[in-house]
Order: structure tokens, then C-alpha cells, then sequence
């Protein structure tokens, strides 16, 4: 499966990871590969965790455009 995942650097330096299709599946790394890697694992993780308990493995997202 393929993920979009998010990258934003927070205050104290920290590359924080999110995968908006999975509500609650961050992680973080000191570099963008570091947090690519462990939003990899956590999305592993998520997706085992889901499956095992019966739930939806992912929440629909969709792209919209505002006017600004």
C-alpha cells in the first residue's frame, strides 16, 4: 500500500511524521530520513494493531482547493 505522509519540523528541531489516512499514526526522527523510516514502522504497526481488532484500516482522505 502506498501512504502520504506529512513532515513538519517542530519547535525544538524534531522531524515530526504523520500519515493523515491513519488518524493517530505519528513518530518523529532527528532527520526527514529517520522520520521517514519510523512513520514507515508506526504505519506497519497501526495497520497490525486495526487488523487484529476488526477496524477500518484507514480513514478517507480527500484534496480540496480553497480560494485564498
Amino acid at each position: 500500500m502506498r501512504f502520504i505522509v506529512t513532515l513538519e519540523r517542530d519547535e525544538t528541531g524534531v522531524i515530526v511524521a504523520e500519515c493523515p489516512a491513519i488518524p493517530g499514526c505519528v513518530s518523529q526522527g532527528k532527520t526527514e530520513d529517520e522520520a521517514v523510516e519510523n512513520i514507515r514502522e508506526a504505519i506497519q504497526a497501526c495497520i497490525e494493531a486495526q487488523t487484529a481488532n476488526g477496524m477500518p484500516l484507514t480513514v478517507v482522505t480527500r484534496e480540496i482547493e480553497i480560494a485564498v
